[in-house]
């Protein structure tokens, strides 16, 4: 036989059960294949904006570029306030070493103890945010930065700093710590001089350090720059000047304000008690107000000259007509009006240089009710003087309504109507200018205004003589005379009010004048409150400042001398 020999055993058979687990097998695999594909989709296709934003949210971040405020320079482009670069530190306090050794090393690097540094941490611990420093410079910012401790970054800002500091500090007003206008010609512009910030993307590390900027998404725009009327050089002198005769007088304080005669811009405004902007430390908040433009003040004497272009506007009065003072006093509704002597015949120019109330009262009386009432008004007073600054006061004139005899007598002579120094001035730019009044501007002008015609052409001529008499020679206003130049003006001497009336000891002491008058070119009002030191009339305390002020001023704006000049032109 042939073959081979059978072994007999049987052939091997495999079992189906095997069959299946390969397929069980191969179904998982595929089962975990479509899992993760599945995933991979929902990752990258379904959930992906979703995922990138939570990604984008704990790396990039939107991070704002702050806006350069504007520049207020004086007219000649001198800076008065400008924006310096400071970091600002702040931190996440629950990020912040627990380490006391760096705590106390952050601490001194702050210039805090470690004691007020923990008290300040626990206080906003329960926050992601709390500052560590205010504005620092950008060298001592980076120290701190350079310890690389976790929770402390940085922000970018400005700070304002004032160059001129006390000197204009009312007029240009403060910013507070953000940046934003607070006082003075900072708030009342605070939306054109902050501009827009702007903000750009940037990648920061799980720590929220800045590992780079990715792009701008808002370029910042800058505030725009504010040039103001002053001349800084005259704002300095005319500070000077009534610091001096504060002190001489031994003065609750004092104001000064120069317009241009020929266009009613404020070249220098000055007022004391004042304050540093740049170190507001102690800081007495009396020093904050533009007294020149917000406290308002019975203005006495210095009206008289608008009061007296009234009168000559009525047919029949000349500078040379003469009226009785006799006796020198005169009882009108149970008041007692008083002259300083018995001047007897007076004309109406010697009405103004000897300052008499009781010609002026019988002035008042010979005409309309409403006359002298009428001519402030169209003045200015009691009206805001429209400069746009904040809290600008317009003063007052009492109600027409029952007007009583007394009532338009103390009128005429400077009672019972308030005024702020800024509308006595720009009263008397009317005068300067041939009758028509200027109103007064903080901003530099581009160009003269018309101005509104308020006296007649001719009354305010001779009211320019009439004004020289005042301060002529052995007069009451001579100490305002200035070498070299022909000066018009008034005195005024005023008692200030307490809580029972008028009180007998404490005045203001005002002069408001004109210069050169051939051409005017400056007008001046100063007011002394209060001086305690022996003398407290006008001619004596106000008009020393006027001459300083107006003789300095006039030199500096290269005005020639007209002392020998012509009469007016």
């Amino acid at each position: 036989m042939s073959g081979k020999p059978s072994t007999g055993k049987p052939a091997p058979v495999v079992p189906p059960l095997a069959g299946w687990r390969f397929g069980l097998v191969l179904l998982g695999v595929v089962a975990v294949a479509v899992v993760l594909i599945g995933r991979i989709t929902l990752l990258q296709v379904i959930d992906r904006p979703f995922l990138q934003s939570q990604g984008d949210a704990r790396t990039l971040r939107h991070e704002a570029i702050p806006a350069h405020r504007g520049m207020v320079t004086d007219r000649h482009g001198e800076p008065l306030a400008i924006s310096t670069p400071v970091i600002t530190l702040w931190a996440n306090p629950q990020k912040l070493p627990h380490d006391p050794v760096k705590r106390v090393v952050l601490a001194q690097a702050l210039g805090m103890n470690l004691i007020e540094f923990d008290a300040r941490v626990a206080r906003y611990s329960d926050h992601e945010f709390m500052y560590l420093r205010r504005q620092m410079t950008p060298q001592a910012a980076q120290k701190v930065l350079d310890m690389h401790m976790a929770g402390v970054y940085s922000q970018q800002e400005y700070k304002r700093y004032y160059p001129a500091g006390e000197v204009a500090a009312q007029l240009v007003g403060v910013t507070n710590v953000d940046d934003v206008g607070q006082e003075g010609m900072e708030l009342a512009y605070q939306p054109y001089l902050a501009g827009q910030p702007g903000k750009r993307r940037i990648l920061q590390d799980r720590r929220g350090r800045l590992v780079r900027e990715l792009d701008v998404v808002r370029d910042a725009q800058p505030g725009g720059d504010l040039t103001l009327a002053i001349d800084q050089r005259l704002q300095y002198m005319a500070c000077r000047e009534l610091r001096d005769a504060v002190e001489k007088n031994d003065a609750a304080g004092g104001v000064l304000v120069m317009l241009d005669a020929r266009t009613g811009e404020v070249l220098a405004m000055a007022n004391l008690p004042s304050y540093n902007p740049n170190n507001r430390a102690g800081l007495d908040p009396s020093g904050l107000r533009n007294q020149a433009l917000v406290d308002v003040f019975e203005p006495g004497s210095v009206v008289k000259p608008l009061a007296m272009s009234a009168v000559l506007e009525r047919q029949g009065f000349t500078p040379e007509t003469v009226i009785d003072t006799t006796p020198g006093w005169m009882r009108i509704d149970g008041y007692t009006i008083r002259d300083f002597r018995n001047y007897g015949e007076l004309s109406l120019t010697n009405v103004l240089v000897k300052s008499s109330n009781i010609g002026m009262s019988r002035l008042a009386l010979k005409m309309d009710d409403t006359a002298i009432w009428q001519r402030y008004n169209r003045l200015g007073f009691a009206q805001s003087p429209g400069t746009g600054f904040p809290g600008e006061a317009g003063g007052s004139l009492p109600d027409t309504v029952d007007f009583s005899r007394s009532e338009r007598a103390s009128l005429a002579y400077g009672y019972g109507l308030s005024v702020s120094a800024v509308q006595l001035a720009s009263a008397y730019t009317a005068i300067a200018n041939h009758g028509r009044r200027m109103p007064p501007s903080l901003l530099k002008l581009d160009e003269a205004p018309s101005g509104e015609p308020v006296i007649e052409p001719q009354v305010a001529d001779d009211l320019m003589g009439m004004l020289e008499a005042v301060v002529g020679p052995n007069t009451g206003g001579r100490r305002a005379r200035v070498e070299g130049y022909r000066v018009a003006g008034k005195t005024g001497t005023v008692r200030k009010t307490g809580q029972n009336g008028y009180d007998k000891n404490a005045y203001r002491s005002v002069f408001v004048g004109i210069a050169p008058a051939s051409r005017p070119r400056i007008v001046t009002a100063v007011m002394i409150d209060h001086p305690q030191a022996g003398e407290f009339y006008g001619g004596a305390v106000a008009a020393p400042v006027f001459s300083a002020v107006a003789g300095n001023a006039l030199r500096l704006l290269d005005v020639p001398p007209d002392a020998e000049a012509s009469p007016r032109e």
